[in-house]
């Protein structure tokens, strides 16, 4: 069982457009409306490659009750915390060539209790977790140390933890010594400080969070792949992908393949990117199934190729 944590979870509602015009009058050519935020993605994903998940996350109003009710149409446990504020709908424009304009809510702002709410949900949880993502930025009310001290509760009972965050929430928790973090590469740029331009950059940065911290690292690079750096050494992935529809949820399905293969290793590695490449081909946030994933497209190697530009370099 996998089980998330979402400190600031949302309602995702996706409209298709046949161009995108400021000033007029749009009509859709579709929408859609899915449970949101990084760590319920990952839930999405686990459930929708037919594993267990609980999804820990503080809900309210109308919009948590909504949220609560799709994840279960999902068969995703939804653990919600009931909280005084309404959960944030968020709003992404898509336009027929791919290009996608977000307009991500601020979302309520937690109180203590309500914080710590949160944190003894995960312990209720999480003895019978097989691994605890947490992901996503920190709403209002939550300070910087919040998932430090989640990671820190959660080892004292024994759980592992991936965490998907950035910035402060980011420096902070890496004293913990987390599992595994999942940064993309404009996150490495930011935690080390420095911009990143090719592949060999990515992996020196990556190597310097495990050394403050981090067990491992699963770095997604985009369109240019993934890397891996653990105790077992460093490895990098690529997979094929025809046509990209949206990329919105692409790096929690990633996340989600790679916890459910084991976490650890090329064949994991393997699978969170056929996770991430099946995810960006499929509209909204819609999460791959079996059906969608084709891990043998999947090439992975020991030989990270070091002078490789990256195609969107990291400032």
């Amino acid at each position: 069982m996998i089980l998330t944590v979402t400190p600031n979870p949302s309602l995702d509602r996706t409209y298709e457009l046949p161009g995108l015009t400021r000033g007029t009058v749009l009509r859709a050519t579709a929408d859609r409306v899915d449970p949101g935020g990084k760590g319920v993605n990952v839930s999405r994903a686990v459930a929708a490659a037919g594993h267990r998940t609980v999804a820990v996350a503080p809900m309210g109003g109308p919009e948590g009750a909504l949220l609560t009710r799709l994840l279960g149409d999902l068969g995703i446990e939804a653990a919600g915390v009931p909280i005084a504020g309404n959960t944030r709908i968020n709003v992404t424009l898509v336009e027929p060539d791919g290009t996608l304009t977000k307009v991500n809510a601020a979302g309520p702002e937690l109180s203590p209790a309500e914080a710590e709410d949160v944190l003894e949900a995960v312990r209720i949880h999480a003895s019978a977790a097989d691994w605890i993502a947490c992901c996503g930025s920190l709403p209002r009310g939550l300070p910087p140390r919040w998932y430090a001290e989640l990671v820190e509760r959660s080892h004292r009972a024994g759980a592992r933890i991936a965490l998907d965050t950035s910035g402060a929430a980011l420096t902070a928790a890496l004293a913990e010594g987390p599992d595994v973090i999942k940064p993309n590469a404009q996150e490495l740029a930011e935690a080390v400080g420095r911009p990143l331009a090719t592949v060999g950059d990515a992996l020196k940065a990556a190597e310097e969070l495990r050394e403050r911290g981090a067990r491992s690292v699963l770095a997604s690079l985009g369109a240019d792949g993934q890397l891996l750096a653990e105790a077992s050494g460093a490895y990098f992935a690529t997979a094929p992908v025809t046509a990209v529809r949206s990329n919105v949820g692409a790096g929690d399905a990633s996340l989600a393949g790679f916890l459910a293969a084991g976490g650890r290793g090329p064949e994991a590695l393997a699978w969170a990117v056929a996770h991430g490449a099946a995810a960006v081909q499929l509209a909204g946030s819609l999460m791959p199934t079996p059906a969608d994933l084709d891990p043998a497209s999947v090439v992975t190697t020991s030989d990270v190729p070091l002078d490789r530009p990256l195609s969107e370099p990291a400032p």
